[in-house]
């Protein structure tokens, strides 16, 4: 008996990939033949699957069980040999990463929108990662996004539903499935960089944490690691059960979604260390007691650190940076004659690099950073750099910062993002911005004159290919620096983006706060984009 059919479908005209896959509402991806035509346009784009292996998982978000089952299915139509499946259809996107790697699989479908709140009303996310363990590349999606507007029909198989609630082998068709533990995969991996027994250590001498997973994919990984294996005090991990609409929360580790474990970091009996991961668990956020650590300085400091992790000592090839984060890597890649890469936001961008084996440490002021290890970001790995730092180091997390500043300077920086605004104003905000770049070089702004104004565009030094329209850029002359830049990963209106940065190199004045330093900047963005006056909001949605 044959169980694969072919079903006849029709285009979907809003089906091109972002920076991080497909998103869109969960109801978008409830229309029949809509989930069915991206993933049957991404295996035509691969150009055939026929005897590769897969992996598939999401972030347990609502929907994610459900696609998992039409994927399964689609996949056996299509040839695949074998498919390894996260327990409970929950994989974190860096474990999915490794796993793609270790099994040497042609790629993997991460069901998630990352940060994005999730149940019924909520977003949901399709995201094909290569070989590498890397999400696609420009190439890739756009190959996608062209199979979408031309299929005709899909393939699937007629079969029962699968369980993934026990790890187990079975059959699907002629298609073999593995469910497994990802958590256990994942924290060998993290054994195998970081010095446990000293982390160890750090937690009975009394040490205390508490991480936030946000009921969101990290909990069970967060939990074994942390509790289980390292000995961390039972309770460390809060909202720690992965739950389909995240708690009712928006799981985005920043000060605003954040902000109960602010709240307990900044409390009078804080503890000495506190992170959070986001839906997925590729971001994270890092807390000292009463301090906050902005992703850009935490790259920094991790890679000026680097020697005392036994992963990374004497290993740091180069770091590269996404454009809007903080120049502060570069300090550190400077003092070490090691190479630093400015590449457009999106963790793609990171992927030849690495692969080529040109940078070890990457990062994103979007909260995201990560290493070789895989190829993605990763919240986890993030948190238990900090830990084997603040293991070896025996000092508080913001003794690290101010010592570091006071070494490289500090670089001065903010995010300020408007969200859910309307596309056409989101635009129109652009295009006023683009417009008056043409005459500001050489002229003065928030007190400073202005250098250059540009575009960013990017040509990757390893295949070439260009890459152009990333974000708008006025440059002053000190190296002070205003960016406006469209975000790709919201699913309603656009979230315009304001980057902030100055560099500070006077320690007297390292201690005032960020906002207040970069007040004539806010100034002058605000007077240029005219944000107040298009969108009627006095302030941004978050501050960062």
């Amino acid at each position: 008996m044959c169980n694969k059919i072919s079903v006849s479908s029709n285009p979907f005209l809003d089906q091109r990939p972002g920076t991080s896959g497909l998103r869109k509402k969960v109801r978008i991806f409830q229309q029949a033949h809509y989930l069915e035509n991206f993933v049957q346009a991404v295996f035509d784009a691969l150009g055939g699957v026929s005897g590769e292996t897969l992996v598939l998982g999401g972030d347990g978000r609502y929907y994610n069980e459900t696609a998992i089952q039409v994927i399964l299915k689609m996949a056996a139509a299509n040839g695949i040999k074998k498919t390894w499946v996260g327990q409970n259809g929950i994989l974190s996107t860096p474990a999915a990463s490794h796993l793609i790697r270790k099994h040497q699989a042609i790629g993997g479908f991460i069901l998630s929108a990352s940060h994005n709140p999730g149940g019924p009303d909520g977003d949901f996310g399709v995201k094909f990662n290569m070989a590498n363990g890397g999400p696609a590349p420009e190439k890739i999606t756009e190959a996608v996004f062209l199979k979408s507007q031309q299929i005709s029909s899909y393939k699937t198989t007629v079969w029962n539903d699968c369980s993934f609630s026990n790890c187990a082998d079975f059959m699907l068709d002629e298609m073999s499935v593995e469910v497994i533990d990802a958590v256990s995969d994942y924290s060998d991996l993290m054994s195998s960089l970081f010095d446990f027994n000293a982390i160890r250590s750090l937690f009975s001498d009394g040490f205390s944490m508490v991480f936030d997973a946000m009921h969101a994919v990290t909990g069970p990984y967060a939990t074994e690691i942390l509790e289980n294996i390292l000995g961390a005090a039972k309770g460390t991990v809060i909202n720690g059960q992965p739950l389909a609409d995240f708690g009712g929360g928006h799981p985005d580790p920043n000060l605003t979604y954040a902000s109960d474990l602010v709240n307990i970091l900044f409390s009078e009996n804080a503890p000495d260390f506190g992170a959070a991961s986001d839906g997925d668990g590729d971001r994270n956020m890092i807390l000292g007691r009463r301090f906050f650590v902005t992703p850009s300085d935490s790259l920094a400091i991790l890679a000026a650190n680097a020697d005392v992790v036994p992963g990374y000592k004497g290993k740091i090839k180069g770091i590269a940076r996404s454009m809007p984060t903080s120049m502060a890597a570069d300090r550190v890649a400077e003092r070490k004659a090691i190479k630093c890469f400015e590449t457009p936001t999106g963790w793609k961008f990171f992927g030849n690099l690495m692969d080529a084996g040109q940078v070890t440490l990457c990062g994103e002021e979007s909260f995201g950073t990560g290493s070789d290890h895989v190829r993605e970001k990763d919240g986890l790995w993030a948190v238990l750099f900090w830990l084997n730092i603040l293991a070896v180091r025996k000092e508080s997390v913001e003794s690290i910062v101010r010592k570091h500043w006071a070494e490289y300077g500090r670089n001065v920086y903010s995010r300020h993002d408007y969200e859910e605004v309307d596309n056409a104003i989101a635009n129109k905000i652009m295009e006023n911005i683009r417009v008056k770049c043409t005459s500001l070089p050489g002229k003065q702004l928030a007190g400073r004159l202005v250098a250059a104004c540009d575009d960013f565009s990017y040509t990757d030094p390893v295949d070439g290919t260009f890459s152009s329209g990333h974000g708008l850029r006025i440059i002053f002359d000190d190296g002070s620096r205003i960016i406006f830049r469209l975000s790709g990963t919201g699913t309603k209106g656009a979230t315009v983006r304001i980057y902030l940065e100055l560099f500070e190199p006077d320690v007297a004045r390292h201690a005032l706060d960020a906002q207040e330093l970069l007040q004539t900047m806010i100034t002058a963005a605000n007077q240029l984009s005219e944000i107040p006056q298009l969108t009627g909001r006095n302030a941004p949605t978050v501050i960062t």
